[in-house]
């Protein structure tokens, strides 16, 4: 069992049979394409959260090119510490929500080479329901140009 396999923290396992399973929380939008429901109103991380779609979806498209996997993990850890920054500049309390960014970051570097579906499908799903119930709480209250 991979890392990937382990239980990810939102009330459901990505074991073999996950997918076959409806997923709690907000809808997965098809293609997987950030739009305007995703919007933070900051205009940094709105542009990030788009690369974060984008870059989901292309190792969605190509689960064996590693590179493709790297550049999300990069592309994750420089927008995790961004808006990191982001809510530390404006005291905003994130102890827990920099957590959820640690464990993420953990998943995807466990990921094996060729990432399988139920994985893509678990990055897909998280970043949908960590932007929906997590990042919204900050709308309004970071010191970022809107």
């Amino acid at each position: 069992m991979t890392s990937a396999d382990s239980q990810f923290g939102l009330g459901y396992s990505a074991a073999p049979s996950r997918t076959s399973v409806t997923m709690p929380g907000h809808a997965i939008p098809k293609p997987f394409k950030w739009n305007p429901e995703f919007e933070v109103f900051y205009a940094q991380l709105d542009k990030e959260h788009q690369g974060l779609f984008d870059g989901i979806a292309a190792v969605d498209g190509a689960k064996g090119d590693a590179g493709k996997l790297k550049e999300l993990i990069h592309l994750v850890e420089k927008h995790f510490r961004n808006e990191e920054k982001a809510m530390d500049t404006a005291n905003y309390e994130c102890k827990a929500h920099k957590d959820m960014h640690a464990g993420f970051e953990k998943e995807l570097a466990g990921l094996p080479n060729p990432v399988q579906q139920k994985h893509t499908d678990f990055a897909m799903d998280w970043l949908v329901q960590h932007l929906k119930d997590t990042d919204f709480k900050y709308k309004g209250k970071l010191k970022l140009d809107k």
